[in-house]
């Protein structure tokens, strides 16, 4: 493979990594409508595919991306890089989103279980979310350190926003070792955060 080659492979990361989503925020934040088109254009694909995974219908992640923009927008000066990076605070406000969506009776169409049950399951590992995170966050650093067991049983119910009785099917342990897992876990990374 010649260097040119390399480079095109390399450019989408490099780009995506080279972002400085903070930046942009805090230029949200002093009412830049660039700064926030740039964060769209930036993320929002990604984003969407993270809905979709939530909400499996393709209108309701659109939804969720367009209110999660709508948030960051009126939200960004409250923004805290000290706290994590600005990344996982875009996506934290999208998991959100996305599950008050999911929580709105009124917006459930018939997708019973049974037909959801069929579908097959494209969803990132808990393990390939934690990679996602920036490699610098503190957020990464501390879900790194768990025990992976119950690290995927907090990802699985933050990200995902299953039930304990779902990850414990997911994981294939009783519902009183999920349960205990995942607040462990939580306890260990709200610590660890501090």
């Amino acid at each position: 493979m010649n260097g040119t080659e390399t480079h095109h492979l390399m450019q989408p990361r490099d780009r995506a990594s080279a972002f400085d989503h903070a930046d942009a925020i805090r230029r949200c934040a002093r009412g830049d409508k660039g700064a926030l088109r740039q964060l769209y254009e930036q993320e929002a694909g990604a984003m969407l595919g993270v809905a979709m995974r939530i909400l499996r219908r393709r209108e309701l992640a659109e939804e969720a991306v367009q209110d999660c923009f709508v948030q960051v927008w009126r939200r960004a000066a409250s923004f805290d890089a000290t706290r994590g990076a600005g990344r996982a605070w875009l996506f934290t406000i999208l998991r959100n989103r996305a599950l008050n969506i999911l929580r709105d009776g009124s917006r459930e169409e018939t997708t019973g279980a049974d037909l959801l049950a069929d579908e097959p399951d494209d969803r990132p590992s808990p393990e390939s979310i934690v990679v996602l995170l920036d490699e610098t966050s503190r957020l990464r650093r501390c879900l790194e350190q768990l025990e992976p067991l119950r690290r995927n049983g907090l990802v699985l119910a933050y990200t995902r926003g299953l039930s304990h009785g779902e990850v414990a099917s997911e994981l294939k342990v009783p519902l009183g070792t999920a349960k205990s897992w995942i607040r462990r876990a939580f306890l260990q990374v709200r610590e660890c955060m501090q």
